[in-house]
Order: C-alpha cells, then sequence, then structure tokens
C-alpha cells in the first residue's frame, strides 16, 4: 500500500524544483552569456587571472574542432591524472601506513576503468568504496574530476546553443565556459549544500574511522571522512558516485527522510533549469516550454510505473508462508527509513538525471520498474545529465523538426536557422553510437562465454541478462547505477577494459556530434519565420516530440528488453 502523506512530500520536492527552475535557469543563461552576475565583485578578477595562466580570454571565440580539442586536452589531462593516482595510491597522500585501514594499489586494468568512469561523469565503481579506494584518491582525484567533467557538460550545452545565436561559425571559448561553470555555478552551490547536508546530519572529517561498541558486544568499524562535500558536488554535478558502497542508501549518507528529499532536489536542479537557461541565452523565453514539458510527461510517467509496480505483489514471495499478498510489493532491498515513494522518487530522479546514485537495491526491485530505469538511460535527455542531457534532447528535437518538415514538403528550419543534411547525419550518430556502443560489446561478451547468462529457469536467464544490459547501458548512457546482482562478475580484466572504452565512447562522440550541430548553425544567418515555418512554441510541439523521443528509444531498444525485463514476467 502507498503512503498518501509521502506522496504529497514527492510532489512538494518536484513543485519546488520546477519553480525554482525558471529563475536558477535565467542565472545559468546570464553565466554563458558572460553577462553581470552575483559576486563578480570577488570572482571576475580571480577568472581574468586564471584566463590569462591558460593563455585565453573571453573574447576569444573558438569554432568546434578547436573547442573539442581544447575539451580533450584538459579531459585527457585529467584521465591521466587519475590513472596513475589510483595505481600507486598506496604510497600517496591521506591513505595511513601501518594501520588495517591502509588501501593497497589498483591493479593497471582497474585503475583504467576507475579513470574512464570518473573523467565521463559516469562514476560507474568496479571496487568496494570502503576497502579498496584511498581517501587521498577520494578527495583529491575523484572530487576533482566530478568538477570538471561536471562543468565539461554544461560548457558542451553552452557552445551547443550557442550556435542558434552565432553567425561566425563559433560557439565560445571551452577554457572560459569550464571556469565559470566551476566558479559561478558548481563551487559556491556545493559548499552551500555541504553545510546544509552536514546539518542534516552527514559527517564531514579528515578521520578515517572511528570504533564503536556495539550494545550487543565487540566492535564495529564506522568509515568516515568528508562525506557531505563529498556528496554535494556528486549529486549537484550528476556524478553519483557515493562515498560509502551503499551509496545513498547510508544511514551515514542519507540519514532520514529529510536529508533523501533534500537530496533529490539537488539532483534535480541543474538538469531540470538548463532548458530555462537555453531560452536566456537564444532570447526567447518561450522556447523553454516544449522540453521542460516533454522532461516532465516522461518523467512523471516513469516515476508512475516504477511506483505503481513496485507497490504490486511479488509473485516471487507470494506462495511464502507469512508473507504472500500481505507484503507490501517488492521490500528486498528497500531501506525501510524511506516509505516506497520517497525512495522510488529517489531512484527515478537519480537514473533519469544520470546520476546514478542509489538508494536502494534495484537488483531487487521489479521486472518492469528496472525497465523503467533501463528506458531512462535509453533516452538520456528527460532530463539527462549534466548538460549533455539537453544537449541530447536538442538532438532529438533537429530530428523531429527536420521530419514534420519532409512531411509538409518544407524546408526545416529551427529558430530562424535551416536544419540540412549535416545537422541530420550528425543529430543521427549522435543518437545511434548510443545502442551500439552496449549491444556489440554485449554481444562480444555474450557469445565468448563471460558472462554466462543461462540460468534454471526462464526468469532467472532473463534476470542475468537484464544484468549485462543494464551494466553497459549504465556505462554507455555515462550514468553510474549498477543493478547490485551477483549474477556475473564485472571485475575482470575484460569488463574492465570494455566499460572503459564504452564509457569514453558513450561520453565523447556525442560530445563532438553535438558541438559540430552547434557549429552548422552558427554558420548562418537568422532568417524570419516563413508561412510553413513549424512553431515550436507550443503544446502541439510538446506533444510530438515527446512522441519521437519515446518511438525512437523504444524502436532501438525493444528487442532487448524483450529478452531481459518482460521474458522475467513470463
Amino acid at each position: 500500500m502507498v503512503d498518501l502523506q509521502s506522496l504529497w512530500d514527492v510532489l512538494l520536492v518536484i513543485g519546488l524544483v520546477l519553480a525554482i527552475a525558471p529563475w536558477f535557469g535565467a542565472y545559468l543563461g546570464r553565466v554563458y552569456l558572460n553577462r553581470p552576475a552575483f559576486g563578480d565583485v570577488v570572482l571576475a578578477p580571480l577568472e581574468q587571472a586564471v584566463y590569462r595562466l591558460l593563455g585565453t580570454s573571453p573574447r576569444r571565440g573558438m569554432r568546434p574542432r578547436e573547442y573539442m580539442f581544447a575539451l580533450l586536452l584538459v579531459n585527457g589531462g585529467v584521465f591521466a591524472f587519475l590513472y596513475l593516482f589510483f595505481f600507486f595510491q598506496s604510497s600517496l597522500p591521506l591513505n595511513p601506513t601501518n594501520t588495517f585501514y591502509h588501501i593497497p594499489n589498483m591493479s593497471w586494468d582497474l585503475a583504467l576503468h576507475s579513470a574512464a568512469s570518473f573523467t565521463t561523469n559516469t562514476d560507474f565503481t568496479h571496487f568496494t568504496n570502503e576497502s579498496q579506494i584511498s581517501m587521498g584518491s577520494e578527495v583529491i582525484a575523484w572530487q576533482l574530476a566530478m568538477f570538471v567533467s561536471a562543468a565539461t557538460g554544461l560548457s558542451v550545452a553552452a557552445a551547443m546553443i550557442r550556435g542558434f545565436i552565432r553567425k561566425d561559425g563559433t560557439l565560445g571559448n571551452f577554457y572560459v565556459d569550464m571556469v565559470r561553470s566551476i566558479t559561478r555555478i558548481l563551487l559556491p552551490i556545493a559548499i552551500l549544500f555541504a553545510v546544509i547536508l552536514v546539518l542534516l546530519g552527514v559527517p564531514e572529517t579528515f578521520k578515517n574511522y572511528i570504533i564503536a561498541y556495539p550494545l550487543t558486544g565487540g566492535t564495529q568499524t564506522i568509515y568516515l571522512g568528508p562525506v557531505a562535500s563529498f556528496q554535494s558536488i556528486s549529486l549537484l554535478g550528476t556524478n553519483g558516485g557515493g562515498w560509502y558502497s551503499a551509496n545513498a542508501a547510508s544511514p551515514l549518507a542519507n540519514p532520514s527522510a529529510v536529508s533523501n528529499l533534500f537530496l533529490v532536489g539537488v539532483m534535480m536542479l541543474i538538469p531540470f533549469s538548463t532548458p530555462f537557461a537555453f531560452s536566456q541565452i537564444i532570447r526567447r523565453k518561450g522556447e523553454a516550454w516544449p522540453y521542460v514539458g516533454t522532461i516532465v510527461i516522461v518523467f512523471a510517467v516513469a516515476l508512475g510505473l516504477f511506483i505503481v509496480y513496485q507497490a504490486a505483489t511479488n509473485p516471487g514471495i507470494a506462495s511464502v508462508s507469512g508473507l504472500g499478498t500481505s507484503t507490501n510489493g517488492y521490500p528486498v532491498g528497500q531501506e525501510t527509513r524511506f516509505s516506497l515513494p520517497e525512495a522510488s522518487l529517489f531512484q527515478v530522479v537519480s537514473v533519469y538525471s544520470n546520476v546514478g546514485a542509489n538508494n536502494m537495491a534495484i537488483g531487487s526491485v521489479s521486472p518492469i520498474a528496472q525497465m523503467v530505469l533501463l528506458f531512462g538511460m535509453f533516452t538520456q535527455s528527460t532530463p539527462g545529465g549534466e548538460g549533455t542531457g539537453f544537449a541530447t534532447l536538442l538532438l532529438f528535437a533537429v530530428l523531429a523538426i527536420f521530419i514534420a518538415g519532409l512531411m509538409v514538403g518544407r524546408t526545416p528550419e529551427y529558430l530562424g536557422k535551416k536544419i540540412e543534411i549535416g545537422q541530420v547525419k550528425w543529430a543521427a550518430l549522435a543518437l545511434l553510437i548510443h545502442p551500439a556502443i552496449i549491444l556489440i560489446p554485449f554481444s562480444i561478451g555474450v557469445l565468448w562465454g563471460d558472462p554466462g547468462i543461462a540460468g534454471p529457469t526462464l526468469a532467472a536467464s532473463a534476470h542475468n541478462f537484464t544484468s549485462v544490459l543494464y551494466e553497459l547501458t549504465s556505462e554507455a548512457a555515462n550514468n553510474g547505477s549498477a543493478l547490485s546482482t551477483g549474477s556475473f562478475t564485472d571485475t575482470t580484466p575484460f569488463w574492465n577494459v570494455t566499460g572503459a572504452l564504452v564509457m569514453l565512447v558513450g561520453r565523447f562522440v556525442p560530445i563532438w556530434a553535438m558541438l559540430q550541430v552547434g557549429g552548422l548553425f552558427a554558420e548562418q544567418s537568422e532568417k524570419p519565420p516563413g508561412p510553413g515555418t513549424l512553431r515550436t512554441a507550443s503544446a502541439t510541439f510538446t506533444i510530438y516530440l515527446t512522441m519521437i523521443l519515446i518511438i525512437v528509444s523504444a524502436l532501438l531498444f525493444l528487442p532487448v528488453l524483450a529478452m531481459g525485463p518482460l521474458a522475467q514476467i513470463l
């Protein structure tokens, strides 16, 4: 049975975020238009000093190729730094020696997977946080990557959007976008949210652990650290990696229902505000609403389905004596500190915003609920990850407008600029690379026999199939959530290397396509709308875009869903 009071709490959080989003989105737009903003007195001189150090200027625009080169240079440097730090973490700072807490070096393949994961904003971990990564690796290396990867996604979205208002082929300056993303958005808000988390009971200390003495006798080691500051940027930047292996299901990282709802708001803030940043940059306020409408429609349906199928009777335990139909849905793996609607809201927001944090063991949720989560990673845009989620939704819009133009026999155009074959090819590449990097490695792994997906029953085999599918989908979408199942071992060199390649391709190939689309638009002059121009700031376009997104995503992935989650129901 669903707790109705908790449903009101869920609606309140969603309503508050949607009320804040237009204001915060307008602020994001001012940041990326380099307009006067809060904190200029302190931050502007600091930013100018950084620009001089980098040898660049806000007045120096970059074309797509140069923008991408700068992006790869920065992210490549972060990747190399992470790999070396993880590979040599045993002898690096904040890793105590001569105690049982000393953390050894990562193997070469685990360091490779981890470096790729954190560089690409995925934060998918193939290690146990409490025993395989040092505090130095988490605070110095991993946390740095959280800021850079989030700033990279925001910068890409800003650059692509500028293509609709520029005429010289430039998209802005990556170094300037990255610096302003960190100084104006990520760092100040992360500090504020970290303080709030401390007030809500999340620890913030450089002490590695304490020894507790339970009432039942013996001792218990409780691992600590600067959890609040780590958790803050992890969720704000749609990274999702947890300080603890249990992630947000840990009572230290997420102590109460209040902190759970606050963390939901943190995850929703930037992804739900980005459409309003888009309208601010292009100076057309009405253009934000079709994207907001599409996001809300898909998200609301997903949340509703997740809650309904989690509340339904679990047939796997219906015949167990003492349980049966009296059991509230799928209770296994869910934190009893949270109600079903509260836990479901966190999980759906996390996956659909490409955060990837968990507050339940999603390997235990119902097959339909697993399919709901998979669909959020298939679309990557409702609302999707930091910056790149909205950019993906823009690519869907480009294809939708192009198809509409063909249907009515008019030259497709958007915001006064023609959609030509170049934009369509790049948009198609960005959308088709996603299923390719999921299904090809999946087929190779299964045919090779690693992992084995055969089980004693159809449902067991389908669950194993879903586990592998979910892992690769999460990595390809730069999501980072895990199905939390022991059906196969993903810490082998094959899956570490494969996962690293999937995450890198899934991150940087679509980014390259987004910049190319923006660059092609930036080479055109804006023209007034004609009699056949599709009116995009309308409810009709909202419904049309929503249907295109759902149909395209479903057609690409329906066969594997039939062999995974849907087969479990049979």
